[in-house]
């Protein structure tokens, strides 16, 4: 009677983790391809498994996929997830758009209840939020010490059996199959959408081989991205700047990659029979419309690069070795593993510049004010100034984004 309680016990545990493996699998295809709205859920705290008193606290911002994700690299770990408002935005945006700020962590830890959970105040953040949630501040206004987690959630388990240490990979951004697959799917549908809807009122025919097109080149674009990134690296001798160049930075890449597409048209032309030179016309010029569209600000759709959008682009870190302390802050919050730190020596050294992506992470987290941004012309952005303007998304720098707080341009 045993074995045969045991053996169903087991059949409906394999059930249970099918059926939330096909939910998980739902909500990632689902919210993946709608990636370009914001998708907020409910802010508190989360047990998964059966944590005690001891048992560590994550933290994470309410873009429900993040959620969602998180909560699965979590699975296995008996721990506490608080989730704080961001307004439904992604942990690296809305750190740095001034969505998800010091006041929306302290809050979650003081409205949760986790305190009265946990004896401990110990809180893993996630590293991209670096941007916008200061480290010291929440540890002088809520007494909690935040630890910054891995860039990635997949790397938590592996970030705890270490003793909540971090390595070079797990602290860097890259912009990896996986996430260049998210990347095409997440601008295809929508473009292929409002295409079918305006083709579909005048042109019915072409709805299909539209649908198919844009999918295909929006693939094109972003999955041969290793191909042609070295070129979207802007120069840090410019100073000109001009939000509607973003149109036309790309136009060796553009050029190429339409190449490539008119390329593999002419050879179907040859082979196919019905398809004339009009027709190559006609889907050529749509084909590079396409290629247009999913080139405006190329770097922004990466997390390698600075939005084109941004003035930002052209700002160069600057470390004052004079102030610096050898913390190690930066080297820990930097997504592009820009500084080494020598601990003994208690000096720090910005090893990778040319990687940086203009994030301000390390001018925020940084206790000395050792760091800050230079302009093209010698201007400088002082630490306090990268701390209260946050970078909308026409990269103004603006103070209070937050929703109940009041703007302020600069």
């Amino acid at each position: 009677m045993d074995g045969e309680f045991c053996r169903i016990n087991c059949e409906e545990k394999r059930k249970e983790r099918r059926i939330n493996l096909l939910a998980y699998a739902a909500v990632n295809v689902f919210e993946t391809l709608l990636r370009v709205v914001p998708f907020p859920c409910r802010t508190g705290v989360i047990k998964i498994g059966a944590p005690d008193k001891s048992s560590p606290v994550f933290l994470t911002g309410n873009y429900h996929l993040t959620v969602v994700r998180v909560s699965r690299a979590l699975r296995d770990i008996d721990c506490y997830l608080l989730v704080a408002n961001s307004r439904g935005y992604n942990v690296w945006c809305g750190a740095a758009g001034g969505h998800f700020t010091d006041h929306d962590v302290i809050s979650v830890l003081k409205t949760s209840g986790v305190e009265s959970l946990v004896t401990h105040r110990d809180v893993v953040l996630p590293q991209l939020a670096a941007t916008g949630v200061e480290a010291g501040v929440i540890r002088k206004k809520a007494g909690w010490r935040v630890i910054w987690g891995p860039v990635y959630a997949r790397d938590i388990p592996v970030f705890i059996t270490s003793g909540f240490e971090k390595t070079a990979a797990t602290r860097q951004v890259d912009f990896a199959l996986g996430q260049r697959v998210e990347m095409a799917c997440m601008w295809a549908f929508p473009f292929s959408v409002i295409a079918a809807l305006a083709t579909a009122l005048f042109w019915l025919r072409i709805v299909l081989p539209l649908t198919v097109l844009i999918w295909a080149l929006s693939s094109l674009v972003f999955l041969s991205f290793p191909l042609y990134s070295s070129w979207l690296r802007p120069g840090k001798g410019g100073t000109a700047f001009s939000k509607y160049t973003v149109v036309f930075d790309f136009s060796r890449v553009l050029i190429i990659l339409w190449s490539v597409f008119i390329l593999g048209l002419i050879i179907f032309y040859l082979f196919a029979d019905g398809l004339g030179r009009w027709s190559i016309f006609r889907w050529g010029l749509v084909s590079f419309i396409i290629v247009l569209l999913l080139s405006i600000d190329l770097k922004g759709s990466t997390p390698v690069y600075k939005s084109g959008l941004h003035a930002d682009i052209f700002l160069t870190v600057f470390l004052d070795k004079e102030r610096c302390r050898g913390a190690g802050f930066c080297e820990q919050v930097c997504p592009r593993n820009c500084y080494r730190v020598a601990r003994a020596k208690h000096t720090a050294t910005l090893v990778g510049s040319r990687r940086c992506v203009q994030c301000g992470a390390c001018i925020v987290q940084c206790p000395f004010d050792a760091l800050y941004f230079t302009g093209p012309r010698g201007e400088i952005l002082s630490p306090a100034t990268i701390r209260k303007f946050k970078l909308n998304l026409l990269g103004e720098r603006v103070a209070g984004v937050g929703r109940n707080s009041p703007r302020r341009r600069r």
